[in-house]
């Protein structure tokens, strides 16, 4: 699988700008071979909680996310997207969650994932923490998952998507300047110590007054970057071998060894 991560500006409640970004990278992904594109937390909409939240429309995000599909069947490439949506089933009056979506190189919809832990208080004020555990699909014959942004600072989260199973882990994100550590340290650690594959996807530049760290990476089972993007806008891609991840697994077998059992018994004391 070749993966891509798009590190972009998006534009606050301009859903017509932002899609025309996000297709325009999948092109690129796709004239560089990329299987799928990973695109930052609420693109769709920019990012900004409050703002993005007063001015929901599930209808016109509907719409896009039709369009997002419809662009994938046409460029051949899969995608995940991030926005605001009301919680699935949920009806008209359910709460509002920072959500993401993976759609296949057919336009169909594999995956849909709640946004669990909620950072700062312009997100808990906009929208509502998902209790939702991290699936996992198949994806070109590879075991994926996603989690969002504040989620990959966890351990707890990501080794649940690989315990269920998840060799890749696709990670939008929407994080400023100033904690590099979360992408050149946090990153490296989720990766090595669930052996699995991580893309983490950020913003780029200044966005609603808020500058964007960038530093978008792509890291192997090892701990490793594959890529890694700068602060500027840019698109990254690495090949990636699953094969690696399940000689990881073998070797150093610390999904199996866990002792959960007894880590719960030492939390309730």
């Amino acid at each position: 699988m070749r993966l891509a991560v798009l590190q972009e500006l998006a534009v606050v409640n301009d859903l017509e700008a932002n899609l025309a970004t996000v297709v325009d990278g999948m092109r690129a992904a796709a004239d560089r071979g990329a299987d799928v594109l990973v695109t930052p937390e609420l693109f769709l909409t920019g990012y900004a909680p409050l703002a993005v939240r007063a001015a929901a429309d599930p209808q016109a995000i509907a719409g896009v996310l039709e369009r997002v599909a419809q662009a994938c069947r046409e460029i051949g490439i899969a995608a995940v997207v991030s926005f605001p949506a009301q919680e699935p089933g949920s009806g008209p009056d359910g709460p509002w969650q920072i959500r993401a979506a993976l759609f296949d190189a057919d336009g169909s919809r594999l995956l849909d994932y709640g946004k669990v832990h909620l950072f700062g208080g312009d997100e808990a004020a906009a929208f509502s923490p998902s209790e939702q555990a991290p699936a996992v699909v198949d994806l070109l014959g590879v075991p994926v998952s996603i989690v969002i942004c504040f989620d990959v600072e966890f351990p707890e989260i990501v080794r649940a998507a690989a315990v269920a199973g998840a060799e890749l882990i696709l990670a939008p994100t929407a994080i400023s300047e100033g904690f590099p550590e979360v992408s050149e340290v946090l990153l490296r650690a989720r990766a090595l110590e669930n052996h699995t594959i991580v893309a983490y996807a950020n913003h780029a530049g200044v966005e609603d007054g808020i500058r964007y760290d960038g530093r978008s990476v792509i890291v192997g089972p090892h701990g490793r970057d594959l890529a890694r993007a700068g602060q500027e806008p840019e698109l990254i891609i690495a090949d990636l071998d699953f094969e690696e991840v399940r000689r990881a697994r073998a070797e150093i077998p610390y999904l199996d060894q866990r002792r959960p059992d007894l880590y719960s018994r030492w939390e309730r004391g």
